[in-house]
C-alpha cells in the first residue's frame, strides 16, 4: 500500500498537467459558441462558487483577520483578470496548440522580470536558454507572416501580454505568499475575477441591448455548460488541488517537468482533436521554446520556487 502511495504525487502531476493541457482546447471550443468575455465570466463565477462551497463545508481553511488585502487585489488584477483577457483573445486569434506553446514562456518572463525587480541576476547559461526560447517565438511569428489563414500577429501579441501579466503575478505572489496561504490567495483571485469579469460582461451586454434576464441564457446550451463546468470546476479548482499536492510531495525540479507536459498535451490536443494546423516551423520553434524553458529552469540559481502558470489554467 505504501508503495502505491508513493506514486500518488506523480499521478496528481499527470492529472493536473492533463487538465491544464486540455483547458486551451476547451477555451477554443467555447469561443466557437460564446464571446470571450462571456466565457471568462461564466468560468470564474462558477469557480468562485465552487471554492466558496469548499470553505463552507470546511474542506479548506481561510483566515484574513488583521491582514492587508490590497496586495492580493493588485495580484488578482494582474492574474487572473488581465492574464485571462489576453489568453482568451490570444486563443481566439491563434489556436489552442500555439497558445499552449506560447504560455510555456512564462518561466522565461519570470526570470527576466526577477532580474529587473528582484535583482536576481540570471546566469550566463540561463541567458543563453532565455535567448533560445525568445528566438523560437520570433521564428514562429516571422514564419507565420503578418496574417495567415488561421493565425494572426495580433493573436501572438495577446499571448505575449498574457505571458507578461502572469510573470508580474509570479513576482507579486512571492511577497504575498509570506502572509497568505496558497488557498487564501486563490480564494481572493477567484472572487476578484468573478466580480470583475461579470461586471464587464454585464456592461457589454447592456450596451448591446441585451436584457439582464437573459444573462445566463447561454448556459442553457449544453455545449456551453459542459465547457464552463470543465474550465470552472476541473481547470480552476480540481487541477489546483492536484498541483498543490504534487508540489508538496515532489522536489521542485521534478514538479517542473509537469509544466512541459501541459504544453505537450495542449499541442497534441489541438492538432489531433481540433484538427488545428501545425506546420514544420511550429515544430522547430516549439523545440527551441521547450529546450529554452528546460535550460532556464535547470540552470536556475534562485532558491525560491517560481509560481507556475498552471495554477490558473
Amino acid at each position: 500500500m505504501e508503495r502505491i502511495k508513493a506514486y500518488y504525487p506523480y499521478l496528481a502531476g499527470i492529472g493536473m498537467a492533463s487538465i491544464f493541457g486540455f483547458s486551451f482546447m476547451f477555451t477554443s471550443m467555447g469561443l466557437d459558441v460564446v464571446s470571450p468575455m462571456e466565457l471568462i465570466a461564466y468560468r470564474f463565477l462558477l469557480a468562485a462558487f465552487m471554492i466558496t462551497l469548499l470553505w463552507i463545508f470546511g474542506i479548506i481553511k481561510l483566515n484574513y483577520r488583521g491582514k492587508n488585502l490590497w496586495p492580493l487585489f493588485l495580484l488578482s488584477l494582474s492574474e487572473p483578470v488581465v492574464y485571462f483577457i489576453f489568453e482568451t483573445y490570444g486563443v481566439k486569434y491563434t489556436s489552442s496548440s500555439l497558445s499552449g506553446l506560447m504560455i510555456a514562456l512564462i518561466p522565461i518572463a519570470v526570470t527576466a522580470l526577477a532580474a529587473v525587480f528582484l535583482k536576481e541576476r540570471p546566469s550566463l547559461y540561463q541567458l543563453f536558454f532565455i535567448l533560445l526560447s525568445v528566438t523560437g517565438v520570433a521564428f514562429i511569428i516571422f514564419m507565420t507572416g503578418v496574417e495567415s489563414r488561421n493565425t494572426s500577429i495580433i493573436g501572438f501579441v495577446y499571448l505575449l501580454g498574457a505571458v507578461l501579466s502572469a510573470a508580474f503575478y509570479s513576482i507579486l505572489a512571492r511577497k504575498s505568499s509570506l502572509e497568505f496561504s496558497p488557498i487564501e490567495i486563490t480564494f481572493v483571485m477567484m472572487w476578484f475575477a468573478a466580480i470583475s469579469f461579470n461586471f464587464l460582461n454585464l456592461i457589454d451586454r447592456l450596451a448591446k441591448g441585451y436584457p439582464i434576464s437573459d444573462y445566463f441564457r447561454d448556459l442553457t446550451d449544453y455545449r456551453v455548460l459542459i465547457l464552463v463546468l470543465y474550465l470552472g470546476v476541473l481547470s480552476s479548482v480540481v487541477a489546483y488541488f492536484l498541483n498543490n499536492y504534487a508540489l508538496s510531495k515532489l522536489p521542485a525540479s521534478q514538479a517542473s517537468v509537469f509544466a512541459n507536459l501541459t504544453t505537450v498535451i495542449s499541442v497534441i490536443a489541438g492538432i489531433t482533436i481540433r484538427r488545428e494546423a501545425f506546420y514544420w516551423y511550429h515544430i522547430i520553434g516549439a523545440i527551441m521554446i521547450l529546450i529554452g524553458v528546460w535550460g532556464t529552469n535547470y540552470f536556475g540559481k534562485v532558491s525560491q520556487p517560481i509560481i507556475s502558470s498552471q495554477e490558473t489554467h
